[in-house]
């Protein structure tokens, strides 16, 4: 068990830095941004039209899974931080085994807002964004990548629709065409059948199944009984979704998709399996709602997480799943 302090750095840039804006290591801030933003209830139904809706302060936890991203994610981190939010938010940066140099840049992460966390070997994505879960203190989620695909300045946008309290749960939809970029035909329409797929098996009408960008109230992610613990994770929220009968708002963002050569690592397979995820939740039970309490956070602190085997649960923070049995340790710094 080890538990690691942030560390302040001067600012310089690592060796191997990708070009474009600069690529420093994200330094402590001197005030934090105050503005509130009025959102839904996120243990109501999901809302229709002219439904009324009962406002509450929003806090968003930005979920990162990180593996092997040396090459952007310092620079990920920092474009996150230095974007305009009219609410709180706190970002949640999991290394999920790497073996490059991505712990070491972490390390070096020193902001308030940020929480460091550490699979001790390759779990998976879907396992590293529910370590994040089990840790989250927002009202809402999003996930984002490492990688560059998403730009930040596309968050605020996707929270608009929160603060006039017409929807319940956002996606930030890539529409081809228009600001993307797609590597390969492909893929892109690989996306398009399976989300196709999940369109006829929900009665739905989905742009885009896996786009990365999906705001969620925390409380309703933690009631749909999620198992997967690779890029299925993306396939099982939304059939979850769908099948409590929630209908995403749907805003459309940028995409830069990357290829294989540079990164890219979801394969051919993962959409078979994307295909099963999609029949297995269809056909069993719709998932109970649990109506569940949120907590506001008492200030804005460092945190240095590790998440290591069998579990001694410290400061009651849950396990990311029933099955990781990873160790949760929640260390404050000043």
């Amino acid at each position: 068990m080890s538990v690691r302090q942030p560390v302040r750095v001067s600012g310089e840039l690592p060796v191997g830095a990708p070009p474009g804006p600069p690529a420093s290591p994200v330094l402590a801030r001197d005030h934090q941004r105050s503005g509130r933003l009025s959102a839904t209830d996120p243990t109501a139904r999901p809302v229709q039209r002219g439904s009324s809706v009962h406002a509450k302060s929003l806090r968003l936890s930005i979920l990162m899974a990180a593996y092997n991203e040396e090459k952007t994610v310092t620079r990920v981190i920092h474009e996150i931080l230095d974007a305009d939010y009219p609410c709180e938010i706190e970002l949640i940066v999991v290394d999920d085994g790497s073996t490059d140099a991505t712990p070491m840049l972490l390390a070096q992460v020193n902001d308030p807002r940020v929480t460091i966390l550490h699979h001790p070997d390759n779990q998976g994505k879907g396992a590293a964004l529910l370590s994040a879960v089990s840790v989250a203190t927002g009202t809402h989620v999003l996930p984002f990548d490492a990688d560059l695909e998403y730009v930040p300045e596309d968050i605020p946008r996707v929270l608009q629709p929160i603060s006039r309290g017409r929807c319940e749960v956002v996606y930030g939809v890539r529409l081809p065409g228009c600001y993307t970029v797609y590597q390969t035909y492909l893929y892109a329409t690989g996306n398009r059948l399976l989300t196709r797929l999940a369109n006829v098996l929900f009665n739905a009408h989905l742009t885009d199944l896996h786009t990365c960008l999906k705001l969620i109230p925390l409380a309703t992610l933690k009631s749909l009984n999620l198992r997967e613990k690779g890029f299925g994770l993306d396939s099982e929220i939304t059939a979850g979704l769908l099948r409590l009968g929630i209908r995403p708002f749907e805003v459309p963002v940028s995409y830069y998709g990357r290829s294989h050569a540079a990164g890219k690592k979801i394969k051919w397979g993962d959409g078979l399996a994307c295909a099963r995820i999609l029949l297995r939740v269809r056909l069993r039970a719709a998932p109970r709602r649990e109506h569940a309490d949120d907590h506001s956070p008492q200030g804005d602190l460092s945190r240095v997480v590790s998440l290591e085997p069998n579990p001694q649960p410290v400061e009651h923070v849950p396990s990311a799943t029933n099955s990781d049995g990873d160790k949760v340790i929640k260390a404050v710094t000043g």
